[in-house]
């Protein structure tokens, strides 16, 4: 990746060459310690039904799937969900769910653009409050805060390293203006 001009952002495609490009993802992503529902091992197979199932939600409706794809090697370089299934009481939210950016596109624009884009979608799909939560003192934590979410707490031991072991999070909101 040369630089934040050298990928797009677009909805992901329900076809067998984007679930494994996001099937590699996660893996790396994973592999690299992200705390982000999977643990050590993991197969390939169990990547690829996630996958598989989060894509027959976008299919529905339920979700809006968006990846961050490098112009000249196609290689997904992120991706990032907004979940729109929601009780019938918050038909005005939505949850920004498994921001996910290979490492070796990281620091370049790419987790801010998704940001970003997905914000859109989100005024896009009428919703005007957005929560996500994230793994405390990581790069994600600063890169929401710094695009103006705000922090309502701490939730400690919440969920396992992939490797094991307990780790905190951070629970983010944004109020978005109506679009």
């Amino acid at each position: 990746m040369k630089s934040p001009e050298s990928f797009t952002i677009r909805r992901a495609a329900a076809d067998g060459k984007t679930i494994e490009a996001l099937a590699d993802l996660t893996l790396d992503c994973v592999e690299g310690g992200a705390s982000i529902g999977f643990m050590l091992p993991l197969s390939r197979s169990r990547v690829l039904q996630f996958w598989e199932e989060v894509m027959a939600g976008a299919a529905r409706g339920e979700r809006i799937v968006l990846v961050a794809e490098d112009t000249v090697s196609g290689m997904i370089l992120g991706t990032v969900q907004l979940v729109l299934t929601m009780p019938d009481n918050q038909p005005h939210r939505a949850d920004v769910a498994k921001m996910q950016v290979h490492r070796v596109a990281r620091r370049r624009g790419v987790g801010s653009a998704l940001l970003r884009a997905i914000e859109e979608e989100a005024r896009q799909a009428d919703r005007t409050l957005l929560v996500l939560d994230t793994v405390t003192g990581s790069d994600a934590e600063r890169l929401y805060a710094s695009h103006g979410w705000e922090r309502c707490g701490v939730i400690p031991e919440y969920a396992l390293w992939p490797q094991g072991g307990l780790c905190s999070t951070t629970v983010f909101y944004r109020q978005l203006a109506p679009h």
